[in-house]
């Protein structure tokens, strides 16, 4: 009896004593285990992390950071949309973003957006803030700015669906390259249509097509139009899908109907239509 009482009271200062004790040889393992746990957290420099949430065009943080679809490098949506106004080809590696209409191309890229807020600190409240003052002193309506929800880990959470920036009307059916051919007139400076691609309808006529490019380039009524698609010069009342369907291929490079337009000017202040 004397030994199992022994026995007990042994056994009961095993389970008081700290389970490094009771347990030993744990003491300097669980030290190491500590000090990898420390390395494991280490903090990151922002520094280090700048290159991938900054804007090469502006030089800042993104803001509503904005994607291109055929090369996947983002940028500031107020930036990429600016640029896509000169040229259709991203500006960091110049890929060709779509022919004529390259902001149907770049998608808004929320979650981005919401780490580089989390990142930065202050940065959203900064940018709300100069919206607010923006708006406010030039007497406009404040819009609702859109507050990010705190995101809340679990199963089951639905995916955000990230649709395009822009959407692309059904009835715009049909591109147009339009190339200026010059004028009569050497002596006076027209400059061509900076934005040369265009999207319309096919059922636009050639007179709407001049008068678009009356309005660009702000011809004057003495100034003759005459549009050209091949050999063929077009009439006032042709509907592009009728120019389309008549000439076939050879009115089309690269999914666009190419149109050549020149400029005649005489001292009359009327022409007659060449027919």
């Amino acid at each position: 009896m004397g030994d199992d009482d022994d026995e007990e009271e042994e056994d009961e200062d095993a389970l008081e004593m700290p389970p490094t004790e009771a347990f030993g040889g744990f003491g300097e393992e669980e030290g190491e285990m500590d000090t990898e746990d420390d390395e494991d957290e280490r903090m990151i420099k922002l520094s280090e992390l700048t290159p991938y949430i900054m804007c090469s065009i502006c030089k800042g943080y993104f803001i509503d950071a904005t994607t291109i679809t055929e090369c996947l490098h983002t940028f500031c949506k107020s930036c990429i949309v600016r640029h896509f106004y000169y040229s259709n080809r991203c500006p960091k590696c110049n890929t060709v973003v779509h022919q004529t209409q390259p902001l149907y191309n770049i998608r808004l890229d929320r979650q981005l957006q919401d780490i580089v807020y989390k990142l930065v600190i202050s940065l959203e409240e900064r940018e709300k803030k100069q919206m607010h003052d923006f708006y406010r002193e030039r007497g406009l309506e404040i819009p609702k700015l859109a507050v990010p929800q705190p995101t809340v880990a679990g199963r089951g959470r639905p995916r955000k669906i990230v649709g395009p920036a822009f959407h692309v009307p059904p009835e715009l059916d049909t591109s147009l390259l339009l190339e200026f051919i010059g004028a009569n007139d050497l002596s006076r400076n027209f400059k061509p249509l900076e934005k040369k691609f265009v999207r319309v309808s096919g059922d636009a006529t050639i007179g709407h097509v001049e008068k678009f490019l009356r309005k660009k380039m702000d011809l004057e009524p003495g100034c003759q139009v005459d549009i050209i698609c091949g050999d063929h010069l077009l009439e006032d009342y042709q509907t592009l899908r009728e120019i389309q369907q008549a000439l076939g291929e050879s009115a089309v490079q690269d999914g666009l109907l190419v149109l050549h337009y020149g400029l005649i000017i005489s001292r009359d202040s009327t022409f007659p239509r060449i027919s």
